[in-house]
């Protein structure tokens, strides 16, 4: 550090303990966790930026960059990172350790609390300044911010780059956004002429050599290995827990130990190749040998980070992986992070639109992977064939009903065996596999009580029966996200059960009596 950040920093932790010593004495609290019932983010960001001379729109824009402004509950990042300005604690990148020293807030602070931890990102900023040699009349120029920007990256070349230009475009577009709690931020567009110095983003505009629509910025050779031991069979959707330019860079760290084949930003869809197609990432677990992986910028818990442009681009890209390696367009191959075997991770989460990703991607059409999930439900009857007469002889088998061959060919013995479960059911028993036949069908197994966040074969099951009671198609991916809330809710409603999105006993007696 210079003597100059060293002296400011002092003096930054002198006035933060006064203060902090007051404010106990007078209401037995910590400054920083006193209540703001105006708009804190605003006073927080207006209030650092005065403090350290950044730029209150400069500071904003990074931590719009870095999180959308949502500090997450504290929750870190997948680089380590934490709260609205994402000061970073990994083996490489130790911006929180920083901040804390620099403002004498304590870690725990730096993580929680939003005005800690933007007056934390001001200070790391200011310091960077300093070291850098940027001048009081310097720091009143936003344009001369940009190699203070990359340097808060905490990686150099390409990515470094990368990190600063999104910034920079936030500035020049203006950001008009809700933070969690209710508050308005906002900053005015303007224009915008980055003095970038060394920091050239020429050399990131390299085209990436599998998919030419990408940039290419490869992954630390640490994070990945040459090569493949298994045929590319898979394409499996992350979501990076973190921002794009962020992710690029946890993936050229050689710390990490992670990477994957591919980033997709959520503003514009940018999508930035790290490992070849022909080599194995590390993203998957046991899954890495035979999968490309694709990440997404954004947050789980957060379904404003999957824009249009995001989903269109990423369908583009893996319509392409699947075209160029021979990987059918179906969710038993087009899977997400927690349907990979040995894996435990949760995204892409209930927030993501699978059936409207498949539909851009361009989902291969016939018998699905698993020969029980289609669009719609026909009605079958003596004479019927193909791929739906299979699914319906094979779920009379499991219900004590066997069909005989699960040959697609709805003979004699299927059409004594659909009269037999019809009967059994009190179901008109006219041999015909109507909705009400199918949502049986469909619905039949254990009945857990599942609501929104809940995943696996059960609610797989449930959205085979919904797309048959309904009419209306439902993507069956496992995954209880809204789409499936809302057709629960509207088969309650129509069927005069409470309308709770909820699937308990109730909504499963139902389901299986074929209402």
């Amino acid at each position: 550090m210079s003597r100059r950040a060293a002296s400011h920093a002092r003096v930054r932790t002198s006035a933060l303990a006064a203060l902090t010593a007051t404010v106990l004495a007078a209401a037995g609290a910590p400054a920083l966790a006193a209540p703001d019932g105006g708009r804190p983010m605003n006073r927080a960001f207006a209030r650092a930026a005065e403090e350290f001379g950044v730029p209150r729109d400069l500071l904003t824009a990074v931590g719009y960059g870095e999180t959308r402004l949502d500090g997450h509950a504290g929750r870190p990042s997948q680089a380590g990172g934490y709260g609205v300005m994402h000061l970073v604690s990994n083996p490489v990148n130790r911006t929180l350790e920083r901040a804390a020293a620099l403002t004498g807030a304590s870690p725990a602070e730096l993580r929680t609390d939003t005005a800690a931890n933007v007056l934390g990102g001001a200070a790391v900023l200011r310091a960077y300044a300093d070291t850098l040699g940027l001048d009081a009349r310097d720091r009143d120029d936003v344009d001369a911010w940009y190699p203070v920007v990359a340097r808060y990256a905490g990686t150099d070349g390409p990515a470094a780059a990368l990190y600063a230009d999104a910034v920079y475009d936030i500035l020049a577009d203006g950001l008009d956004a809700v933070v969690p709690g209710g508050e308005r931020v906002s900053v005015t567009g303007r224009r915008v002429a980055p003095r970038k110095g060394s920091t050239a983003s020429a050399h990131v505009r390299t085209q990436s050599p599998d998919y030419p629509s990408a940039l290419w910025v490869p992954a630390h050779a640490d994070n990945f290995a040459g090569g493949r031991s298994a045929e590319i069979d898979k394409v499996i959707i992350h979501v990076t827990q973190g921002s794009y330019a962020g992710s690029i860079n946890w993936f050229r760290d050689p710390a990490s130990g992670v990477s994957a084949h591919y980033v997709v930003r959520s503003s514009d869809g940018e999508i930035t190749q790290m490992v070849r197609d022909a080599d194995t990432a590390y993203h998957a677990r046991s899954a890495n040998a035979s999968t490309l992986g694709v990440e997404h910028e954004g947050f789980i818990d957060d379904p404003s980070w999957f824009t249009d442009t995001m989903y269109r681009s990423s369908a583009a890209l893996t319509r392409h992986l699947c075209d160029r390696h021979g990987i059918p367009k179906d969710r038993a191959h087009i899977i997400g992070h927690s349907e990979a075997p040995g894996n435990d991770h949760t995204d892409p989460g209930p927030h993501w639109d699978w059936e409207r990703y498949m539909e851009l991607v361009g989902a291969d059409s016939g018998t699905p992977a698993d020969g029980l999930s289609f669009a719609t439900y026909d009605t079958l009857r003596s004479g019927s064939t193909g791929p739906q007469v299979a699914a319906a002889q094979r779920l009379l088998g499991e219900r004590g009903h066997p069909a005989g061959a699960e040959d697609g060919s709805f003979g004699p013995a299927t059409l004594s065996a659909v009269r037999a479960y019809q009967t059994a059911l009190g179901l008109d028993a006219d041999g015909v596999v109507g909705a009400r036949t199918w949502t049986a069908l469909l619905s039949g197994g254990a009945t857990p009580t599942i609501g929104q966040g809940a995943s696996g074969d059960a609610v797989k099951r449930l959205q085979r029966a919904l797309t048959a009671a309904l009419g209306s198609p439902l993507a069956v991916d496992g995954s209880f996200g809204p789409a499936t809330a809302t057709a629960v809710r509207a088969y309650q409603t129509s069927r005069g059960l409470a309308a709770d999105g909820v699937v308990g006993a109730a909504t499963w007696a139902a389901l299986q009596a074929g209402r």
